[in-house]
């Protein structure tokens, strides 16, 4: 019998990666709660939700998931170079999902954020990413996983990013030159993450845990194991 894992943040690169992934073995069911109708992978085998976030906490109450994975996020574009309006989704509603999940019996949450997070960095990316860690850890789930990704590889739909494109294309390049001290920002393919994520939700141990690239390739091999 397989678990049910909730999920935030369908249409983007992991979200979208989440649903494939999943849809690829019986471990888990993948239960999505957006806003919108989404347009869904190729095979996929999940149960979603549309509501308004004011009722996601009802949504996830009667669906009691194992876990919930939130992959909530914004780009400073869509966000129309706002810090506002980008704090709104990356920070407001990634937290208010968390407590909403909590109060409804949901025990471990899994938080997508990313490499170099740090509530007192200059950069207002990644200062946002840290405080939202830092007060996600606050709400008090049994366990919460923290999943720090360096540049992110994979096809995203509907979302051109320039600067990540060319980045991803010199990376090969670059990257074997980087000192040792900017091992956490490599890229790492959106797959892995998807599969330690997975891999993640379903761990029992209680606390709360922060995982770099090399520890998300641990978990994804974990999780290919379990698949077997």
């Amino acid at each position: 019998m397989y678990e049910r894992i909730g999920l935030v943040g369908a249409t983007g690169l992991i979200g979208r990666t989440l649903i494939e992934t999943s849809s690829a073995g019986d471990v888990v069911r993948i239960v999505g709660i957006a806003r919108r109708e989404i347009d869904m992978p190729d095979g996929a085998r999940m149960e979603l939700f549309v509501a308004e976030t004011e009722k996601w906490g009802e949504v996830l109450a009667a669906v009691k998931p194992k876990a919930l994975i939130c992959a909530l996020g914004t780009t400073w574009r869509k966000a129309g170079k706002s810090q506002e309006a980008f704090r709104a989704v990356d920070q407001d509603l990634v937290l208010e999902t968390a407590r909403v999940a909590k109060a409804a019996g949901v025990p471990n949450m899994v938080l997508i954020s990313a490499a170099g997070a740090d509530p007192s960095s200059k950069n207002f990316y990644l200062q946002v990413k840290g405080e939202t860690e830092a007060l996600a850890s606050k709400v008090g789930f049994k366990r919460l996983d923290i999943l720090q990704p360096g540049l992110l590889r994979g096809q995203r739909k509907g979302d051109f990013r320039f600067m990540e494109r060319m980045a991803l294309t010199f990376s090969p390049v670059i990257e074997p030159f980087l000192p040792a001290r900017y091992e956490a920002y490599r890229a790492i393919d959106a797959q892995l993450v998807a599969e330690a994520a997975l891999g993640l939700s379903l761990r029992k141990a209680a606390g709360r845990y922060t995982h770099d690239n090399e520890a998300m390739r641990r978990a994804a091999r974990e999780w290919r194991k379990r698949g077997e």
